[in-house]
């Protein structure tokens, strides 16, 4: 049930952000620079620091997680398994939850830093 909350939770808050990366996107879309005022500015790279933190997140989560595919998959197969083998695959299925919560902030921050790619290029190409 709470999937469903959390499902329906992340798709109003992309539609959200896809609003508002739309207006920023218009707001970018022009070649003149200066029609950007400088709270924009703070916002997307204030997005893309969130971002980067995200993903630093998403990562130290999966190497915390480790490699338990393999656990899981002799689990299924009904496979006995010994009690370091069974503490790690319990951790690791902790883990795996931190990881989807982590992975559906990480889809967000990057749907919100996206805007930040138009300025970027604009900047660079300067």
């Amino acid at each position: 049930m709470a999937q469903v909350k959390n499902g329906a939770t992340a798709v109003a808050e992309a539609e959200v952000t896809a609003a508002e990366a739309a207006a920023t996107e218009d707001v970018l879309a022009s070649d003149d620079l200066e029609s950007v005022d400088a709270d924009q500015i703070d916002d997307l790279f204030k997005d893309l620091k969130t971002l980067l933190s995200t993903v630093e997140k998403l990562q130290k989560a999966r190497q915390d997680v480790g490699d338990i595919k393999p656990l899981i998959l002799r689990l299924l197969d009904g496979e006995l398994l010994s009690g370091d083998e069974l503490e790690e695959l319990r951790g690791g299925i902790g883990g795996l939850s931190k990881i989807l919560k982590l992975y559906n902030d990480y889809q967000s921050a990057l749907e919100r830093a996206q805007p930040a790619r138009t300025i970027l290029d604009q900047l660079l190409k300067s």
